[in-house]
């Protein structure tokens, strides 16, 4: 604390020697107090050099927490300890921990890729973000002028729920509610774009751009390291995480019966792979097959993500059983009937 000669009023001239002294001794201590901090490592409140100082006895300051939203980078930053032998063409590849995000393997991994229906994610992640589960949203024009792969029947001018949208965006890969919520959260499409383009670059997904909310254009594109940040960020939203671990769901909706049943396009769901509870599938000619799994086995949450793919279900389960060291092959088609068929 700084002390003032003037406080108190006027003083006595015999007491101005004492005052300096004081001042003296007191700057001394101050001095003495920070050089123990130094030699403590501890934080002052202030930086000398570029360290931190901070007085004897006193606890250091918590760290500064990670920016609100900002996705957790996948680490390359220890040798690859899975092998796994993957059959048929791969363009890229990438097996990661959900939880610390260190890579276990990899294979081009910050090759910029168009993704297809892997732009649903990202999608998905605004939609939870600016929505509440019961809302309503108005089925637009724009909505029904879709391609590809759709959840059909929505009815123009009604109202569907946002969650039974977004059940149908994840599981069956519906381009028309992609539109449809891009369309309720941002007020068009190009909007809603601007939103992912901007949300991608806080989250430092350097190798990612969007161009639509439902990844049909060749201007969706990124990289399977970005792709496994965004996945681990995702996967954390509840209302994203109950949706795609079902391999079956049966949502309210406007039409008749009240219903709408959805299937996954998952492989890994649908060929009952042990301990699959994720994530998203996607194709288009300029992609080709597209894929980003999650596996939880034995307290280790895995995810792969493979980026032009021959074959996605039988890619996924030879790297999940390298890494989870079961050797365990469902059985059935590596790919269900129809899903090389699907497009979107």
């Amino acid at each position: 604390m700084t002390l003032d000669p003037l406080t108190g009023g006027r003083r006595r001239r015999w007491r101005r020697g004492a005052i300096a002294l004081s001042v003296l001794l007191s700057v001394a201590a101050a001095g003495a107090l920070v050089v123990a901090g130094l030699s403590l490592g501890g934080d002052f409140g202030r930086s000398v050099n570029g360290a931190s100082v901070v007085p004897v006895g006193l606890p250091p300051p918590r760290p500064a927490e990670p920016a609100p939203g900002v996705a957790p980078a996948v680490d390359f930053g220890h040798p690859e300890t899975v092998h796994p032998r993957v059959e048929g063409g791969l363009r890229a590849g990438l097996l990661f921990d959900l939880d610390t995000g260190r890579v276990l393997w990899s294979r081009a991994p910050r090759e910029v890729l168009p993704i297809a229906s892997l732009t649903k994610i990202m999608t998905a992640r605004l939609v939870v973000e600016r929505t509440s589960p019961g809302e309503p949203a108005k089925i637009t024009r724009d909505a029904l002028h879709y391609s590809g792969s759709g959840v059909g029947m929505l009815p123009r001018g009604r109202k569907v729920s946002v969650e039974a949208l977004l059940n149908g965006m994840l599981l069956v890969s519906g381009n028309d509610a992609a539109l449809a919520l891009a369309d309720h959260v941002a007020g068009s499409r190009r909007a809603f774009v601007d939103l992912m383009n901007r949300r991608a670059a806080e989250l430092g997904l350097g190798c990612t751009h969007f161009a639509s909310p439902d990844g049909l254009e060749r201007g969706n594109r990124s990289c399977a390291a970005d792709l496994a940040a965004l996945a681990r960020v995702v996967i954390k939203q509840p209302r994203i995480a109950r949706t795609v671990r079902r391999r079956q769901l049966a949502v309210k909706f406007p039409t008749r019966g009240g219903k709408l049943y959805l299937n996954s396009t998952n492989p890994l769901l649908q060929l009952r792979y042990p301990g699959t509870i994720g994530l998203k599938t996607g194709h288009t000619l300029a992609a080709g097959h597209c894929f980003i799994g999650v596996v939880r086995r034995g307290g280790r949450t895995l995810g792969v993500v493979l980026l032009n793919s021959r074959d996605t279900g039988a890619q996924a389960q030879q790297i999940f059983d390298a890494a989870f060291g079961s050797g365990h092959r469902a059985g059935g088609r590596s790919h269900p009937r129809g899903h090389r068929r699907q497009r979107g």
